[in-house]
Formats: C-alpha cells, structure tokens, sequence
C-alpha cells in the first residue's frame, strides 16, 4: 500500500489521478489532497477518499473547506498556503506526490517532493521548464525517482524503458528507478539507450485548419474546445497555440538530457500515437494508446509494474488511419519561440513560461486577443533577456526573481496593446514599441 499525496487535486490531471486510486484501492491510500481554491470539489474528494490532510491556497477558501467538513470529518487537517503544500509533499510518511498543479505555483511544493526523496509524478509542465536543473540536480543528490505523467514523455520513457522489471526486482527497494542497475535515473536510462531523435506528437488543437486571417477572432470558448483531450482552461488555450507542445520539448530536453538538436514534433490529428523514439540502427518504438490521461497515470504510478487505468482500449481498425504533418511555425508561432527559447538559454525559458501564462490569462479575460499570445510572450523575451544578458539564474530565488519580472513585463506588453489610452510610464514605453496597426483585412 502506497501513501500518495495530489497536489492539484481538483484539476482534469488531479481528478483522473481519483480516479486511478479508486481502481486500485489495494495498492493506493491518498494521504493528502491540494489545490487552490475549489472548496466544493475539494470536499467531495475529501469525503470520498478521506485523506489525513487538506490543503487550499487560499485562506478563505480553505475556512470554508473546514465548515464543509466539519463535524462529520475531524479526522483531516485542513489548513492553507503555499508552506502547507511544501509540508505535505515533502511528508516522511508519503511515498508518492502527483504534481499537478498548473503553472509557476506548483514549482516549491514539486521541488520540496524531490528534496524528500518522493516518487514525483510529475503533471506540472513548468517546474521543468521554469527550474528544470534544479529540480533534475536535486533528485540526482536525494535518489528521488521523477517520473512522466504527460501523455508525451511517458510514452518516450515507456518506449526507452519498456514494460519494466518484475515484481521481485521492484519489491527490493520500492523505487522503479532506484531498482535499476546503473544507471538510476531517467536522463542517464535515455543516455544508456543512445536515441537518436525522439519525436513528440500533438493534435494540433481545434486550429489546425482555421484561415490564419480570422485567428484573431478566436473566442476563448473556442479555444478550450479542444478535439480530442479533456483538460482544464489554460493548458486547452496552450493547446491551441501549441504552447503545451513548446514546453514538452523543452521538458523532454530535461527529462532526457538531450539538445534541442533531438527533439522533434510532429501534428497527428488523431492523438493515437503520443511519442516515438528513434534509434542509431534505424528502429523506431512509438507508444500508441487511447487519448486517456488515466493511462500515463497509472503506468507513472504503479511503475515498473501495469494496472488497470480504466481507459478505453485502443481499436485501430476503427481508427482506420494515421496521419502526420509537419507543424507550421506561421500557424504556431509559441512552438518557435519554445525551441527559440531552449537555445537562449534559462532566462528565455522562464520568460517564455512567465509571459504565457499573463498572455492566456489576459486573453480568457477578453483583454487580449489570440493572435496577439506570441506578441506578448515573444516582446516578454527579449525584454528580459536584454536585462538578464549576462546572469543566469542558479538557485530558486533568482529563478523566481526572474519570473516576477517577466510577468511584470508582460503585463505592461498586454496593457499597451489595448487600444486605450496609455495610463502608466510602463504602458507608454510599450505603446511606442507597438506594431503599426493591422489591415481590416487581417
């Protein structure tokens, strides 16, 4: 029996990863549940799966929690705050942590879960991006074991490692990684294994075919529609600029240890595939299955062993075809600027993440429109890379002193391109910096 802890619990990755557990109840006891502000859903859980403690971001929120459960639950700890996540990732008693939670928020409570020695199943795209060496050093000094929960690099871990070892090796030490011969790590396995490419897939969200001259008319309904996967609003919007797969390739460069040179996507509509891996004597392994999260889930969290997701099984011949294309860098312009961003080096990656993240805020708001989500994060980049030329940030509080600054700066870049009146010093420098406006015809 494995004590795990969901932080981002009440999200689309957090509520499969219930789902999981509730199959496998044998091998599962949630000790700790987490999220932001979600007092309702987070009660259901709680009553549910009756974990020993509960976190919410927010103060308010989590006094409401606490009335929710109230008498009928003395027995689970509801507290609040970014500290209470870090305790209760980084709890001695707890084996496992899904790392769910979206954006820059989740990267302390992640880090302090691979400080610990936790098995990390790591869901949450920024902390790589945002601290990919730090947390990778980490884990290399504590033994903790990171394992992929994206659809994309579980599949290219899948494709290195294989089914895994036998329920004799694992049972030796409790870790898949730790129970490998050398080496005993994901980076070094990929190392070992000598790939020459690994090839990331991507639907191409609900605007593969869209006109590129009405991009600009995008709703954020729209955009959250997305073709073939269940997820929640931000990580949709990224989807449908192909930021998601923009911060994949710059995880899988982490993960794996490989230069930006080996890593490629390519657009398969039909989300069947989700990465392959090519090798020097020509073979190529892909990992195919339904676009369920549950299965990348479940394969993280009873790794090296199998058990039941709850997915659909695959039926290829009623899928009938695959297909494949090449991304268009005019149509996705986020995906340039992520392999754009790998090369610059740690500003640009913590800039490009900073700024997304205000740009799909702004433009779910109606203050931004679609096209002008790269203009942002593209603007954020240089701004912050001129200021940081020649610092690299090292240690978490320069990686987040960065971060603060990017998001200041793509604030302004949003606000200056409104059409109102310039209000602040910041929006009038922006302003003067703004492209000539755009033809009726765009």
């Amino acid at each position: 029996m494995r004590l795990l802890t969901v932080l981002g619990s009440t999200g689309s990755v957090g509520k499969s990863t219930l789902d999981v557990v509730a199959r496998n109840r044998r091998k599962f006891q949630v000790h700790a549940l987490a999220a932001h502000s979600n007092a309702e859903v987070l009660a259901e859980q709680c009553r549910r799966f009756r974990p020993r403690h509960a976190v919410l971001v927010d103060p308010a929120a989590a006094r409401d929690l606490g009335e929710m459960l109230g008498v009928d639950h003395p027995d689970i700890e509801v507290s609040s705050g970014v500290e209470a996540l870090i305790e209760i990732a980084a709890h001695p008693q707890v084996d496992s942590v899904m790392a769910a939670i979206t954006g820059a928020a989740g990267l302390a409570p992640t880090l302090a879960a691979v400080n610990a020695a936790k098995r990390v199943l790591l869901a949450n795209k920024e902390s790589l991006v945002v601290a990919g060496g730090l947390l990778m050093d980490a884990a290399a000094r504590s033994g903790a074991d990171i394992l992929p929960v994206d659809s994309e690099h579980n599949a290219v871990f899948q494709c290195i490692v294989g089914a895994g070892l036998s329920k004799s090796q694992d049972a030796a030490s409790g870790h898949g990684l730790a129970s490998l011969s050398e080496p005993s790590s994901i980076s070094s396995i990929a190392r070992s294994a000598r790939p020459r490419r690994i090839v990331l897939t991507a639907s191409g969200g609900p605007f593969r075919d869209r006109a590129l001259d009405t991009l600009h008319r995008v709703r954020p309904d729209e955009a959250c529609a997305h073709p073939n996967w269940s997820m929640g609003r931000k990580v949709s919007v990224d989807s449908a600029t192909m930021m998601n797969k923009g911060l994949e390739v710059i995880e899988a460069c982490r993960l794996f240890d490989l230069p930006i040179e080996k890593v490629e996507v390519l657009i398969h509509p039909q989300s069947l595939i989700h990465s392959m891996v090519e090798y020097e004597d020509g073979s190529m392994l892909a990992q195919m299955g339904s676009p369920d999260m549950r299965i990348p889930i479940a394969h993280a969290m009873a790794w090296p062993e199998r058990m039941p997701s709850g997915a659909t099984p695959l039926d290829l011949a009623k899928a009938g075809r695959l297909d494949f294309e090449a991304p268009d860098f005019e149509r996705f312009p986020c995906l340039r600027l992520a392999f754009e961003a790998v090369r610059a080096g740690e500003t640009a990656m913590i800039a490009l993440n900073a700024a997304n993240e205000i740009a799909v805020e702004s433009f779910l708001d109606h203050r931004l429109t679609f096209d002008r989500i790269s203009t942002v994060i593209e603007k954020t980049i240089e701004i912050c890379s001129a200021r940081c030329a020649s610092k690299t940030p090292s240690d978490l509080e320069s990686v987040l002193a960065v971060d603060a600054m990017a998001r200041t700066e793509a604030k302004g870049v949003v606000d200056a391109l409104d059409e109102r009146p310039p209000k602040t010093t910041l929006e009038r420098r922006y302003r003067d910096k703004k492209e000539p406006k755009e033809s009726n015809g765009r």
